[in-house]
């Protein structure tokens, strides 16, 4: 989509010299931070001030070894993006301020980072010749974290200039020689690195979110640090390639299959890329107006359920915490109203106006360019009587996913989003069918979603876990043990979707979706919701040998009683942090099912972040059931 429609030569025409590209205030427009809201400047340098004579922690090379070792990832990365969270926001206190008082503390970051031998993290190195082990100094790689890395630096140096020098003349010219060499030069000289998509891994169809999210980072040090300047039309024109193969093959529909958390580095990525284009060009590379581009930016608002809660798929949590002003940005790029008016609520409800930017809800640092461009667009959002527009309904064609409620407007009533798809999908599970219910806005028929990372979940090993297996969903059949497979191959077949003011509904037959053990001849599921009444998941299903027992299966965050047959009540039960489960009711057929509960306890993190101390799972068994049938579950309030 870019290179097709720009040429290296328009590139050239257009894009502005390094030495006068100025997308954002540095620390000399001092106008410019003395405009940001007096809360934001507040409380950027509260957190500034809290982080005086910051200890950077060290980064051993045991730490390192520990993914090798032990599969454990999270030990390293919560230093390593302490470290470049505490430069981050050491800088943008030290830009509203311009006291000086904090540029020690930026050096010593600095000069902390640009000793590290590799800038990614462990569980990701195993690209390189010498493998899962400690970084190779001869042959730098460039990840997520690295790319990630480059661009926090590129944008320190943009920023303080020669304010660094105070220090020592020598910090520029270090960190530009470490942009050089670990991001620039490598970047532009290889065309192997997987998310490139120039050389895809086998069984890969297409790149996923490291793409446009190494992809952006990449594009802001090569437009602020490359000083060659056909090496640096030849870099950007290379990124556009790059991306082209994230864009040309991604969904018609927008859909990100990832999930909506993964929206934040997918779909909210591709902005990051083509503002920056904008920006550089003076607008002369622009793709706000292609359909796609349009369409990958809805899917944040419309998967939303209420609060922050949204249909989560894949290894995406069910709580999202989207960038508000990134969100109203992409908004106003692509002339959406109800997405700048789901930006406009997310910037009220995280009081983005008053706290500022902080951290992510993971352990990671905002991203700079994402920062600057929300501080300086963060003023001229008004979010007055901000609402977000919660979209009746949302049906993605090409990741065959459903998406409805009782009305638009309002989290009242019924909520539920099904899917259908393959079981190849990026960070996949085996899912194909699964749907969620929510009642009045809170969640009773839940995706657990994923742990927190480790060796194993990107290893032999992963449909291991329970997460990502069928029988953790929403009453997919395991047919004697057996249950869905991963691979492309395993999907749903003759998917229809049909709507009107009464009914939203999905149909599919999931039987490819099962190894051929499963003895699974059909299972056509139709999952319909009947607006203002209930949702219900029919099942017409024929098996080509008898089976001994068939269990299907619903997690819950609820409190559960199965004490009554055929009826599975789900009462009101504290998660976390305030949150509460909702109410409602599954009717099922006591002639072929008896119903069990099994707790499932939470230990992990991550999980036990959104969902608390534990799950429910209601394991629903038909022994010894007819050879074909139909099965008919309503969920009601």
């Amino acid at each position: 989509m870019l290179h097709q429609r720009y040429s290296l030569e328009n590139l050239a025409q257009s894009l502005i010299p390094q030495d006068r590209f100025h997308p954002f205030p540095t620390i000399e427009d001092r106008a410019a931070w003395a405009s940001l809201p007096g809360a934001v400047k507040a409380a950027h340098v509260g957190r500034g001030e809290e982080l005086l004579d910051f200890d950077y922690p060290a980064l051993p090379a045991t730490l390192f070894l520990q993914f090798s070792r032990m599969g454990n990832r999270r030990n390293y990365e919560k230093p390593h993006f302490a470290r470049r969270g505490a430069l981050e926001q050491l800088v943008t206190a030290e830009c509203i301020e311009d006291s000086g008082r904090f540029l020690d503390d930026i050096v010593n970051g600095i000069w902390a980072i640009c000793e590290e031998t590799y800038w990614g993290v462990p569980a990701h190195i195993r690209v390189q010749r010498a493998g899962n082990t400690l970084p190779d100094v001869n042959e730098p790689t460039v990840d997520l974290f690295a790319a990630e890395t480059g661009n926090l630096l590129a944008w320190v140096y943009y920023l303080l200039g020669d304010r660094l020098d105070a220090a020592s003349p020598l910090v520029r010219e270090r960190i530009a020689t470490e942009i050089d060499r670990r991001i620039l030069t490598p970047l532009f000289e290889r065309d192997d690195f997987h998310w490139m998509g120039f050389k895809l891994r086998a069984g890969d169809r297409r790149v996923n979110n490291w793409n446009p999210w190494i992809c952006s980072n990449w594009l802001s040090a090569a437009l602020l640090m490359e000083t060659d300047e056909n090496r640096r039309r030849k870099t950007v024109y290379k990124i556009m390639r790059a991306l082209d193969n994230f864009i040309d093959p991604y969904p018609d529909d927008g859909g990100c299959d990832e999930g909506p958390s993964y929206w934040g580095r997918a779909g909210a990525s591709l902005y990051d890329n083509l503002d920056l284009f904008v920006k550089a060009t003076d607008g002369n590379v622009d793709l706000f107006g292609e359909d796609k581009v349009q369409e990958i930016g809805r899917f944040v608002y419309r998967a939303h359920i209420d609060g922050d809660y949204y249909l989560n798929f894949a290894d995406a949590p069910a709580l999202v915490y989207p960038d508000g002003v990134l969100v109203y940005g992409y908004g106003q790029r692509i002339q959406d109203d109800e997405m700048m008016a789901h930006g406009r609520w997310l910037i009220q409800r995280q009081g983005t106006h008053e706290k500022g930017y902080g951290a992510d809800r993971d352990i990671r640092q905002v991203n700079f360019q994402r920062l600057l461009r929300g501080l300086f667009m963060l003023a001229k959002v008004d979010v007055t009587n901000a609402q977000p527009p919660l979209v009746r309904d949302v049906w993605l064609p090409d990741i065959e996913v459903l998406i409805a409620r009782d009305k638009d407007g309002t989290t009242g009533g019924f909520f539920v989003g099904a899917k259908g798809g393959h079981n190849a999908e990026s960070h996949n599970h085996n899912d194909v069918g699964n749907f969620v219910v929510y009642i009045d806005g809170l969640p009773v028929l839940v995706d657990a979603g994923v742990e927190t990372y480790t060796a194993k979940t990107f290893g032999p090993d992963r449909y291991t876990i329970w997460t990502m297996q069928s029988a953790y969903h929403s009453l997919l059949p395991t047919v004697d043990g057996v249950m869905q497979a991963p691979g492309y191959d395993f999907a749903a077949s003759d998917v229809r979707y049909d709507v009107n003011d009464g009914t939203a509904k999905v149909s599919l037959d999931i039987a490819n979706a099962y190894p051929a053990d499963a003895k699974i001849e059909s299972w056509k599921r139709t999952v319909a919701l009947e607006r203002g009444i209930q949702v219900t998941v029919e099942d017409s299903y024929a098996l080509n040998a008898p089976a001994d027992e068939i269990t299907v299966s619903l997690v819950t965050p609820c409190a559960v009683d199965v004490s009554e047959a055929g009826v599975v009540h789900f009462g009101e039960r504290p998660i976390l942090d305030g949150r509460v489960s909702g109410v409602g009711q599954v009717h099922y057929d006591a002639g072929v099912f008896s119903a069990a509960v099994e707790t499932v306890p939470l230990t992990d993190e991550r999980m036990g972040g959104t969902w608390g101390e534990e799950l429910y799972r209601v394991v629903l068994t038909a022994k010894n059931p007819a050879q074909s049938g139909v099965w008919m579950f309503r969920v009601t309030k």
